[in-house]
C-alpha cells in the first residue's frame, strides 16, 4: 500500500504532523524541482507546491498511481483541472479554505481605499512634487456587492463592517441565509449591479463563472461604481473591461488580470481608473504558518482514516 507523503517543505519544519514510523509513513519534499523525489506510483497524498504553475503543479500526477488525496495551497483549484483525468476514481481534491481568508480580505480593502481615497495619484503627485489636493470618495456611506460570498467573501465582509458601509449585498451560485443577512443567488445579479458604489468579485474560476464580468455586467454597474477583482483574472472579460475603462464610466482594482502576468505593453496597463496589483492577494507573512497548520491538520485526518476538511472535488463521482 503507497505511503508517501508529498510536502512543499520539510517535515521537520512542519509542526504537528503525524509520527511517521507511527503512521506508517513516508514524508518527501518536494518544491517542484525538476527530480521527484521519489517514485511517483508511491505517493498517496500529494500537496501542491504553492504558486508553481499548471504545468509543474499537475506534471507528477499522470504518475501517481495510487494516490487518495490532493491536497492544494491555493483557494482555487482551476490550475489542477487539467491534471485530474490522470486520477483513478475516489481521489479526494482538497483545497486551502482557511488559508488565505485574512490577507485576500486585507489586500481587498486596501485596493478598494485606495482606489478611492485617490492612493495612486497622490503618489505620482509625489513623484511630480505637485500638491493634489481636493475632495475624494470615502468608503463611508457606499453600498457594496459581494459576488462570491465564500469563505473570503465573509471574511471581506468582516474587515468592511467598521468602515460604515450604507450596506453590503451578497452573491454566491445559490440563495441561503446567514447571520449577516440574506445571499441572493448569481440570478439576481442583474438587479444587483446598478445599485452597487462598489463590487467585489471573490469567485472560484468554473465554467460558470468564466467571463461573469462581461459587457453586459458591466454595462449595468452605476456611472462612478468601482470594480476589484481578487478572484481570477478569467472572470473578467478584458476587452469589456477596458472598454468600460477608457469610457471614464466606471474604475477598477485588479489583484488578477487576463493574461497574467500582464505583458509589458498590454493596454490594460495604461486604461484611465485601473489600479493593479500583482496577484498578492494570499502572498503574505500570513500564508506560510496558516499553510503548514492546514499541511498538519490534514495529514493528522488523513493518517487516522478522519475525514478530510476542504474537500471541493471527488474524482468519478
Amino acid at each position: 500500500m503507497a505511503k508517501d507523503v508529498w510536502l512543499p517543505y520539510e517535515a521537520h519544519e512542519i509542526q504537528g504532523l503525524p509520527d511517521a514510523s507511527k503512521a506508517g509513513l513516508d514524508y518527501r519534499y518536494w518544491d517542484g524541482g525538476p527530480d521527484f523525489p521519489a517514485d511517483p506510483t508511491d505517493c498517496a497524498f500529494y500537496v501542491v507546491p504553492y504558486l508553481k504553475g499548471t504545468e509543474i503543479s499537475v506534471r507528477p500526477l499522470s504518475e501517481m498511481t495510487s494516490i487518495r488525496v490532493v491536497q492544494t495551497l491555493s483557494a482555487g483549484i482551476d490550475h489542477m483541472e487539467p491534471g485530474l483525468k490522470f486520477l483513478a476514481p475516489g481521489v479526494r481534491l482538497c483545497n486551502a479554505r482557511g488559508v488565505h481568508e485574512a490577507s485576500t480580505a486585507e489586500l481587498t480593502l486596501g485596493l478598494i481605499l485606495a482606489s478611492l481615497r485617490g492612493i495612486p495619484r497622490f503618489v505620482e503627485g509625489q513623484r511630480q512634487e505637485e500638491w493634489r489636493s481636493g475632495f475624494y470618495p470615502a468608503l463611508a456611506d457606499k453600498s457594496v456587492l459581494i459576488v462570491g460570498y465564500g469563505s473570503i467573501g465573509s471574511a471581506i465582509e468582516d474587515r468592511l463592517t467598521p468602515f460604515e458601509c450604507a450596506r453590503v449585498t451578497r452573491v454566491a451560485r445559490s440563495a441561503r441565509a446567514t447571520e449577516r443577512g440574506p445571499v441572493h443567488p448569481l440570478a439576481e445579479l442583474p438587479s444587483l449591479l446598478p445599485e452597487a458604489d462598489v463590487v467585489v468579485v471573490s469567485t472560484p474560476l468554473t465554467e460558470d463563472t468564466r467571463g461573469l464580468v462581461d459587457a453586459g455586467f458591466l454595462a449595468r454597474m452605476k456611472d462612478g461604481a468601482l470594480l476589484v477583482n481578487v478572484a481570477r483574472g478569467p472572470v473578467v472579460d478584458t476587452a469589456a473591461l477596458i472598454t468600460e475603462l477608457e469610457s471614464g464610466r466606471i474604475t477598477a482594482a485588479l489583484d488578477v488580470t487576463d493574461p497574467e502576468p500582464l505583458p509589458a505593453g498590454h493596454r490594460l496597463w495604461h486604461a484611465p481608473g485601473v489600479l493593479i496589483s500583482p496577484h498578492v492577494g494570499g502572498s503574505t507573512s500570513a500564508f506560510l504558518p496558516r499553510a503548514k497548520r492546514l499541511i498538519a491538520a490534514q495529514v493528522t485526518r488523513y493518517a487516522a482514516h478522519e475525514p478530510l476538511d476542504n474537500v471541493v472535488r471527488i474524482t468519478g463521482s
